[in-house]
């Protein structure tokens, strides 16, 4: 990672620095003094409490100078307005120094999943960085970019938003060279207040995109086959749609493998991969299309698909306790959420759905919910739902033909846990998921008797 002096960034943020600190050199940025590191550069925000409150502590475990909005103590400091907007100003000049190609990805769904495949099938080709979990808003992504090699070829940056305006502002740090949008979905719909709505949001991409850069879409979303208005840039479509420029054919499932030809211009080629579950395919196909477009050859792509593992808390499926466990805590809309419980109705054997609720719905919630519970019925012989709108999921379960005593409701995560405990037998199939902020990872490690 490239080191800066205090100097450069308060000139690039429009900062003030005290002369005796401008030669004073940081690689890298961090906001939490529980995991900063010697030589950061530590961000001062406010939250629950005062950012500038930490700085003392920041400096004893190491870091280098503070980015803050008022002098505290004699440390070296830059002073600025608005340390996020200023942390913003330094990513982008930095991520302009460095001169990487970036490939900024969005979407309501598997964003996360795309991002690792990119990532995993260009660093066979290029020196690759890319954004870690979780920073992929307004302050994680400009301080991945702080942390990036001064050598980094190409960055993959997650790029999440749930207002109107963060995208064009992630999208202004980041200009990516390649734009990809993996789907439109309803996550964040409360915020967003419809479809269109999130269909706009997304857009906002382009506002950082110059005209030359290279917009990937998936072809099979309707929302993303309609724009309103059509872009300056050059479209690339992904999908099974035969009009689709990379196109998946023959898919296939077995054993744990999931399959199918990538279809592209004058290359046909086989892609495997160990998941399950076609709503992968998207991912994989958006990953073979920025592939393609940076010149990395078809034997190339397939070899990286094939070494391809998910992140943890995303359909990781293990045995445990006799049980079979499908952990994808991580996060949930409606989208995944169908898409995870196809998973678990394909499996042998009595199935479990343990699901948490979906947020940020708004005044979709109660239908969707309702609707989650339909589906359940077709992919599960159990329900254990856990969460405000539980009673929906419920609701929808029985109307659907389940019986009352297999769909259940809960208030906390030990009640859940401990009828899941009497309910489950050796030989079941479990699938645990939620939004993050339901934090079913909790309930799977009591009911394992893990220590959480």
């Amino acid at each position: 990672m490239g080191k800066l002096t205090l100097k450069q960034a308060a000139a690039w943020c429009g900062g003030w620095v005290d002369p005796k600190y401008e030669d004073i050199e940081f690689f890298g940025a961090n906001n939490d003094t529980r995991v900063i590191q010697p030589g950061q550069l530590f961000i001062v925000l406010q939250g629950a409490r005062d950012g500038h409150d930490f700085i003392p502590m920041a400096m004893e475990k190491g870091a280098a100078a503070v980015l803050c909005s008022r002098k505290v103590g004699d440390y070296p400091a830059i002073i600025v307005d608005d340390p996020r907007i200023a942390l913003g100003d330094i990513a982008r000049q930095e991520r302009q120094r460095i001169g990487f190609k970036a490939v900024g990805i969005t979407g309501s769904v598997g964003k996360s999943t795309t991002k690792e495949m990119v990532a995993t099938v260009l660093e066979g080709s290029f020196r690759t960085a890319k954004t870690p979990v979780n920073h992929n808003n307004d302050i994680g992504m400009p301080m991945a970019i702080l942390a990036m090699p001064e050598d980094t070829e190409v960055a993959v940056l997650e790029m999440g938003m749930n207002h109107f305006r963060e995208m064009a502002y992630l999208s202004s740090i980041a200009q990516p060279d390649i734009g990809v949008i993996v789907n439109i979905g309803t996550m964040h719909i409360e915020h967003l207040g419809s479809i269109e709505g999130i269909r706009k949001a997304k857009l906002e991409i382009l506002e950082g995109m110059a005209h030359n850069a290279k917009l990937i879409l998936n072809g099979d979303d309707r929302m993303l086959r309609s724009l309103p208005q059509k872009p300056v840039q050059e479209i690339t479509y992904f999908g099974s749609d035969a009009l689709c420029g990379v196109r998946a054919e023959e898919i296939q499932e077995q054993d744990g493998i999931l399959g199918f030809y990538a279809a592209a211009k004058c290359h046909r080629f086989l892609v495997q991969m160990a998941l399950e579950g076609q709503h992968f395919v998207a991912d994989a196909l958006a990953a073979v299309s920025v592939a393609l477009e940076l010149g990395v050859p078809p034997v190339r792509i397939q070899e990286r698909l094939s070494m391809f593992r998910n992140l943890a808390g995303r359909q990781e499926i293990y045995e445990k306790n006799g049980y079979t466990i499908i952990s994808d805590c991580y996060n949930a809309g409606p989208e995944s959420m169908t898409a995870a419980l196809a998973v678990l109705g394909k499996k042998p054997g009595r199935r479990i759905a343990v699901l948490g609720d979906m947020l940020e719905l708004g005044d979709c919630a109660w239908a969707e919910h309702y609707r989650i519970g339909r589906i359940a019925v077709e992919n599960a012989d159990m329900v254990f739902v856990y969460g405000p709108n539980s009673d929906r999921v419920v609701k929808g379960a029985i109307t659907g033909g389940m019986p009352e005593t297999r769909a259940r409701g809960f208030d906390t995560h030990e009640a859940l846990a401990q009828a899941l405990k009497f309910a489950a037998k050796p030989g079941d199939v479990l699938l645990f998921k939620g939004s993050r902020g339901m934090h079913m990872e909790n309930v799977l490690k009591l009911f394992l008797e893990e220590e959480k």
